[in-house]
């Protein structure tokens, strides 16, 4: 049967799919995904999967793709970063069998993405992403998919849309932010960029990615692009039943997750993240219960401290019958609700865009912020301490200022005692390094294989070069 391509893909494949959860990384596992379906999402994406690694290791192509089939979990996209074509081919040509289609991830913005060189780091290489799309789009089974973040500029924008889609590219997600557009500095998407790729860019299906939070969002957002399908990302991890329209209470899609991940199991990290996300507004109210979630250990553990979030919320909704939400929030706290990142100040004349997070948290906080990440790591470790004037102190390395080793006879750090001590076969007990010792040891050897490879002496009366006892006895 011939590749479908384009709308045809679109409409039979992935039969005409207009609510569409994203791929996040630990979030929209097979569990995730599973619950968004009963709940109205027609297409889900996996999370993005690292090529290079899905080829080279068998336990992570299990854990991550081969672990079950599941015939409810489809439409399926399986999506990768890569920026490798060969590579990006090879882990396609692994996956496509347990798909409908092979997305190219290049939109992630973090940090990770630009030191592995992937995501929307890659968006400047035009060359390369030609001949990755290409590639796969010629030698795979099932379509090739891109998800994209957009440029400043709209015209850019729609050229890079182009250049995708000549390259082979069927299908077509576009986040209207940009890569500089990302946690306190994320702000509202565009979807003026969406619009102009959808109407003047290009002739395949079009997804629209950015500021969904309801189901009136994903009307509103067809309507004003054009788009075939919209996806949803913190939207869906707020509220799974964002595409039915309803805001349910959090225990009833906690307590339906929580048993599809005991028929579906994944790493306890993915549920606990869920479970932050689902419970967000209340883990405000009832901030004690926020420790004991994140140390719960078990799915059993996690289950319980979910348990008494619905007692104290079931309490709650006695106790404030008749009264308002509190918060600025559109719904009482157990209520699945949006929730809306807080931006910079306004106000502001510096350029937000250029600050650091780290800059704006200090800016809310003070000097004493502690960062959620810190928190975490002060959970784990009650006596750990940020207190920069409490670091213990170390002594520079005499070349490239790290930490120099303590019994270092160079007092260099380990990587340049290393160079040197090779360069000048010497030796660092104080490093574990050893070439003098390795060296003169191999000479002694190769020299006492050498004198037990000479031929023995002959001895007098033993012309033949065997000792006299012995050559007696052989005659």
């Amino acid at each position: 049967m011939p590749k479908l391509q384009g709308f045809e893909f679109w409409s039979r494949t992935l039969g005409g799919a207009r609510h569409v959860v994203a791929p996040m990384v630990d979030q929209s596992e097979l569990a995730w995904r599973l619950l968004s379906r009963r709940h109205g999402a027609q297409l889900c994406y996996t999370p993005m999967l690292h090529a290079q690694v899905f080829v080279r290791d068998a336990n992570y192509r299990k854990e991550n793709l081969y672990c079950e089939v599941c015939p409810e979990d489809r439409p399926l996209i399986v999506q990768f970063c890569a920026n490798d074509p060969e590579v990006f081919v090879q882990a396609a040509l692994l996956a496509q069998d347990y798909c409908d289609a092979i997305d190219l991830n290049l939109g992630c913005p973090q940090m990770i993405a630009k030191r592995g060189h992937y995501g929307a780091f890659l968006q400047e290489e035009w060359d390369l992403l030609q001949r990755m799309i290409q590639r796969a789009h010629e030698q795979l089974s099932v379509p090739v998919t891109c998800k994209i973040r957009v440029f400043p500029e709209i015209d850019k924008t729609v050229r890079y849309a182009q250049m995708l889609e000549k390259a082979g590219c069927q299908l077509l997600t576009v986040h209207g932010r940009t890569k500089e557009q990302k946690g306190p500095l994320s702000g509202a998407a565009s979807w003026e960029h969406i619009r102009a790729v959808r109407r003047k860019a290009v002739a395949i299906p079009v997804f629209a990615n950015g500021n969904i939070q309801c189901l009136q969002d994903v009307e509103r957002c067809l309507r004003d692009t054009g788009v075939q399908g919209v996806m949803s990302a913190e939207g869906n991890l707020h509220n799974p039943a964002l595409f039915e329209g309803r805001s349910p209470a959090v225990w009833e899609l906690a307590e339906e997750y929580l048993d599809l991940v005991r028929q579906h199991p994944c790493p306890l990290s993915c549920v606990r993240a869920h479970l932050f996300k689902l419970w967000h507004h209340t883990l405000q109210v009832h901030q004690q219960l926020r420790e004991e979630l994140a140390k719960a250990k078990t799915l059993e553990g996690v289950a319980a401290v979910s348990q008494e979030l619905k007692l104290r919320c079931q309490e709650d909704m006695l106790r404030q019958e008749g009264e308002e939400p509190s918060g600025g929030l559109p719904f009482f706290h157990w209520i699945c609700q949006p929730y809306f990142r807080p931006g910079p100040k306004e106000g502001s004349k510096e350029n937000t865009g250029a600050r650091s997070k780290r800059a704006l948290e200090e800016e809310e906080g003070g000097a004493d912020v502690v960062s959620k990440n810190k928190q975490k790591k002060q959970l784990r470790n009650p006596h750990k301490t940020f207190d920069p004037s409490l670091k213990p102190k170390y002594a520079k390395c005499d070349q490239c200022g790290n930490p120099k080793g303590n019994r270092c006879v160079f007092n260099l750090c380990r990587g340049c005692c290393k160079k040197r001590a090779f360069k000048e076969t010497a030796d660092c007990p104080g490093h574990g390094l050893l070439f003098k010792t390795k060296l003169e040891k191999s000479l002694a050897w190769k020299g006492a294989q050498s004198q037990l490879q000479e031929p023995p002496q002959a001895g007098p009366g033993d012309p033949g070069g065997f000792p006299e006892v012995l050559g007696s006895a052989l005659a």
